[in-house]
């Protein structure tokens, strides 16, 4: 019965001759057992792979050459991944590949959702309005790709290419994963290498990963995935799959103070973007209008705050970064800096129910009842959410 699900050229001998043949005795021994589940493992992930494969895409970003000579990097290397596009002046010559006066100056990957031509990417590799975004298929066709929609929030795009009949992937459910969990990324390592594939586990959930440019930029990713199975330059966008070949998170990022340190963002956080997109051509999001950081017992300690959990309301690091966004709707329900929001409709706010997580949950229009701690006393704000105008 194995041998149509695994293929016999990963089964060693012991273990043909134990579970393929008539002379199993009894219970496997440990060292028996090991081999078994290393043979199991290796068979999930390489159908995995087979499965995932064909719905994963290069992405190619192209742009005149006058508007990128003199630059070091990949323009909108967003997360520090230093992506390996150089570029020189004219006069020095220019080694990338041109076409019609434009130039490749990077790559990413992205996969297909819809067999009608969606894909889901990273923001950052559909950052550049100017540039021009070529799709690559896996069985190397070609098309022009427009950017439908990307997320205000979250490190995610959805492009468009006029196809029909593609291979989709399927969508797993991220709120099942476990930490130690075997995981797998795809993607176009280096912009050069297609569908390159990295394996590892699941090394941390629920991280607060703040990405920053080489302009002074920055995002916050609330609820990052991290994993050691190595995400490369130019596979930012790329799934990551689990052992039944069901996309988990979108690979995004990398530490590059530590190796083997990468993170994702949860596949249930793009959901919603996948079905907005659908319905509405565009991401819709809803909106409170605050800044603010979680509270937990240092915090609180450190402040002398009453509470050690919720969301405290502050303003950023830079003089325009305000603690509450001017006519937002937490403007207009009277929210203001350094009050508490302890609860939303119920929900206490804490690392793992956070401000922004709760809001995402709802639609613009919708009413919402905050518990608000302010000056001391506690207080319920009704407040309407909005949608995000960028």
């Amino acid at each position: 019965m194995f041998g149509g699900l695994y293929g016999r050229s990963h089964i060693i001998p012991w273990f043909e001759k134990n579970f393929l043949g008539t002379e199993t005795t009894g219970e496997l021994t440990s060292a028996e057992a090991a081999i078994t589940q290393a043979v199991i493992e290796e068979s999930a992930t390489t159908e995995a792979v087979k499965k995932v494969s064909p719905a994963v895409v290069s992405i190619v970003i192209s742009k005149d050459l006058s508007k990128v000579y003199n630059q070091s990097v990949f323009p909108q290397d967003f997360f520090n991944l230093g992506f390996p596009f150089v570029f020189e002046s004219p006069s020095a010559g220019n080694s990338g590949n041109t076409n019609g006066g434009k130039t490749e100056i990077g790559g990413g990957t992205g996969f297909i959702i819809s067999s009608d031509g969606l894909i889901l990417t990273n923001k950052h590799v559909a950052a550049d309005a100017e540039a021009e975004y070529t799709v690559i298929t896996n069985d190397d066709q070609k098309y022009d790709a427009k950017i439908l929609a990307t997320d205000p929030f979250l490190d995610i795009a959805v492009l468009k290419i006029d196809a029909k009949d593609l291979p989709t992937v399927e969508l797993g459910d991220s709120d099942k994963i476990e930490l130690g969990q075997t995981v797998i990324a795809i993607g176009n390592s280096l912009g050069e290498y297609k569908n390159t594939v990295t394996k590892g586990v699941v090394s941390g959930i629920g991280r607060r990963v703040v990405a920053g440019d080489n302009r002074g930029g920055s995002e916050v990713i609330e609820e990052a995935i991290q994993t050691d199975a190595a995400i490369n330059p130019g596979n930012s966008g790329g799934p990551l799959v689990n052992l039944a070949g069901q996309v988990i998170a979108i690979n995004t990022a990398m530490n590059q103070e530590g190796q083997l340190i990468g993170f994702a963002i949860p596949i249930n956080s793009a959901k919603q973007d996948i079905e907005s997109v659908k319905a509405n051509g565009k991401i819709v999001r809803p909106w409170l209008g605050v800044r603010y950081i979680l509270l937990n017992d240092d915090v609180a300690k450190t402040n002398r705050l009453e509470v050690n959990y919720g969301a405290l309301i502050v303003r950023g690091q830079n003089a325009n970064e305000l603690a509450v966004v001017p006519g937002s709707p937490a403007d207009k329900a009277g929210l203001v800096e350094n009050d508490i929001v302890l609860e939303i409709d119920g929900q206490k706010i804490s690392s793992e129910h956070q401000l922004a997580q709760e809001i995402s949950k709802h639609k613009p229009g919708e009413e919402i009842t905050l518990k608000v701690l302010h000056k001391g006393e506690e207080k319920t704000i009704k407040v309407i959410l909005e949608e995000f105008k960028e």
